[in-house]
């Protein structure tokens, strides 16, 4: 009770005094903190030590909120001084995973979209230079062509900030190049005549929709593709090396007739090389008509021009096929077909990446492992396959992305919204995350390592697989109820080697179809499963159109 009440004074007290509680340490200390009509002269010494612990307590939780306050108050002012870097970045692919996907900053960054709008933004000039019905951009020297070209061929990442000054000002990012080929051109003695040809007759999206085109265009062609061919070609030989290797197969998670590891891998080989054919042939498209597709500008300017020719003419000249029905935008409609197709490679290299799982947990694999390198930080023994499992998960997000994006570009508000325009920016996540996937599970099969006793050990140990072959030759011979026969002797019980063969011994069947059946074995039971594996490349030859060597 003396300590109750003596708290509740101090409780009070607590409020005016609190710098002070943290240097209490005695009971005199106590006191002297105190204003003297608040003395506590009457406090026994263990009730003034169960009083001195509680209100150190509290001091301490007040010092502690303090700390997490005064930390939260420098994290939020340290925040402004962040410079980006791998440790900063908001997406890993800027960060943690940028070595394994930088490739792609080239084409689909920022500074990528600029470059292309440069290049377009020059290959137009000079396309209207070529044209005879427009005097006021007579053709260039060779010297004028040679400086223009050097302005898409040497276009530096200083270029490209000094485009983004630009920007801050105009607050308009394609206007912003248009500003900076002007300045770069102005005192060359022929193109400095003609700068408003720049950007003639355009709306950004001529530009914009051109650019878009030529970023996917060259990262598929330059990266992308390059990648999946990689993926593919690692599983082929998989498949190949492993042609001759049985395995028991599952239907249902349950043992079903033997295969081989080889023609498995062959499976996943033929349905991306299948899947990345598809994503090869999608016919990147793109318009060069003016603020709503119908040229209206071109032809107040030169009513007698043929612009949709001169515009075809110049959208197929950048490797791109034209699209003459338009609005504003490109529809992108290539594009959702094109993310769809990435979409459907990735969702089978997942279903890839789930059966090596898998595999390894059986105890089919075995993981190379590598000095140093800590699989739980806690189990020493672990050896996960991370690999794969960081290929799915990328797989996942890529998906995600890329889903949004072939689902949303192709809807747009009457002649034109601008939602396309920062979905777009996004492009290169989609692709990333599907590039750091292609590489992850490259790198898992590079430490894959076949377990065969494994796999022929489980064979062993499932004689049953045999009820299949037994009473289809069964069936050929005539023997009445051939299933139902093997079906009584072996679903849901124990078969062995030997009751499988005491049971073909018994059948009414011709000599030469009984040895067959007693020299089969589930390792040998596997149909024409190596043959298909070792053939698998001049199957994907054919599929990719191609005469094999």
């Amino acid at each position: 009770m003396e300590v109750e009440a003596s708290f509740r004074v101090v409780s009070r007290i607590h409020c005016q005094v609190a710098p002070y509680c943290n240097p209490i340490c005695n009971y005199r200390t106590l006191n002297l903190h105190f204003p003297y009509h608040h003395r506590l002269p009457h406090l026994s010494n263990a009730s003034f030590y169960t009083l001195k612990n509680c209100c150190c307590k509290a001091a301490a939780k007040e010092s502690s909120t303090k700390a997490v306050e005064k930390g939260r108050k420098m994290s939020a002012d340290d925040s402004h001084d962040l410079k980006l870097s791998s440790l900063t970045a908001l997406c890993p692919l800027d960060g943690r995973y940028w070595a394994k996907v930088k490739e792609l900053a080239f084409f689909m960054s920022e500074y990528g979209l600029i470059r292309f709008r440069v290049l377009v933004e020059v290959k137009w000039l000079l396309k209207l230079s070529q044209v005879p019905e427009i005097p006021e951009v007579p053709s260039f020297s060779k010297d004028a062509e040679t400086y223009l070209q050097g302005l898409i061929d040497g276009f530096s990442l200083d270029d490209a900030m000094e485009v983004k000054k630009i920007e801050k000002v105009t607050n308009h990012d394609v206007k912003a190049v248009e500003y900076f080929l002007k300045q770069r051109c102005q005192s060359h003695p022929e193109i400095g005549k003609v700068l408003e040809f720049f950007h003639f007759a355009c709306t950004s999206e001529d530009i914009n929709n051109l650019s878009h085109a030529l970023m996917l265009k060259e990262a598929l062609s330059m990266v992308m593709l390059p990648a999946m061919d990689e993926v593919i070609s690692a599983i082929s030989d998989m498949a190949m090396e492993n042609a001759h290797i049985p395995m028991l197969s599952r239907t249902h998670g349950q043992p079903a007739s033997p295969t081989t590891l080889g023609k498995e891998m062959a499976i996943f080989a033929f349905r991306l090389s299948w899947e990345k054919q598809d994503i090869s042939k999608v016919k990147i498209l793109g318009k060069f008509a003016g603020a709503v597709g119908n040229y209206n500008a071109h032809l107040a300017a030169y009513p007698d021009i043929n612009w949709p020719q001169v515009a075809e003419e110049f959208v197929t000249s950048l490797g791109i096929d034209f699209n003459p029905y338009v609005p504003q935008i490109e529809p992108h409609d290539y594009m959702g077909k094109l993310f769809h197709s990435i979409i459907q490679f990735n969702n089978i290299l997942v279903d890839f990446d789930r059966d090596i799982w898998g595999y390894i947990s059986l105890g089919y694999f075995k993981q190379i492992t590598k000095a140093g390198e800590i699989g739980s930080s806690t189990m020493p023994h672990k050896v996960n396959p991370i690999d794969f499992e960081n290929s799915e998960g990328n797989l996942g997000v890529a998906n995600a992305g890329l889903s949004h994006l072939s689902m949303k570009l192709p809807i747009s508000r009457w002649q034109r919204d601008l939602t396309d325009s920062t979905v777009l920016r996004n492009m290169g996540v989609g692709l990333g995350h599907s590039l750091l996937a292609y590489r992850s599970t490259l790198m898992g099969i590079g430490k894959l390592q076949v377990n065969e006793a494994s796999l022929s050990e489980e064979l062993d140990h499932t004689w049953e697989v045999l009820a299949e072959p037994i009473q289809t030759v069964m069936r050929r011979y005539g023997v009445p109820e051939p299933y139902e026969k093997l079906k009584e002797v072996t679903r849901g019980r124990a078969v062995t080697q030997e009751s499988m063969r005491e049971f073909i011994k018994n059948l009414d069947i011709p000599g030469d179809a009984k040895m067959m059946l007693l020299n089969l074995t589930p390792q040998t039971y596997v149909g024409a499963a190596a043959e298909l594996a070792k053939n698998i490349k001049t199957a994907i030859n054919l599929v990719n159109g191609a005469r094999f060597s």
